[in-house]
């Protein structure tokens, strides 16, 4: 699979996010859960692999089967869309 340095950033982005689910990433870019860590292992540092696995063991947000059901989206509802074309003005 050719991944660009954006698409492997935001894997990576993705992977750490507590609210994003791995069913988000395989839908976007078509990694497994264990094509994610994978993925993870070779592009990180050993102690920050071991530190995202720890961090993601237990984690109910990751999976989508394991969510309340009251949580239907993958980004939080504080969340603004923004828009590529935008530059923030903070």
């Amino acid at each position: 699979m050719n991944l660009t340095l954006e698409d492997k950033d935001r894997i990576i982005e993705m992977a750490w996010e507590d609210r994003t689910p791995f069913e988000a990433i395989e839908l976007q870019f078509g990694l497994k859960e264990k094509d994610v860590i994978a993925f993870m292992r070779a592009n990180s540092k050993p102690s920050s692999f071991r530190m995202w696995r720890k961090r993601m063991a237990g984690r109910t947000t990751k999976h989508t089967a394991l969510r309340s059901d009251d949580v239907n989206r993958f980004k939080c509802n504080r969340q603004r869309s923004i828009s590529m074309n935008k530059i923030s003005k903070r």
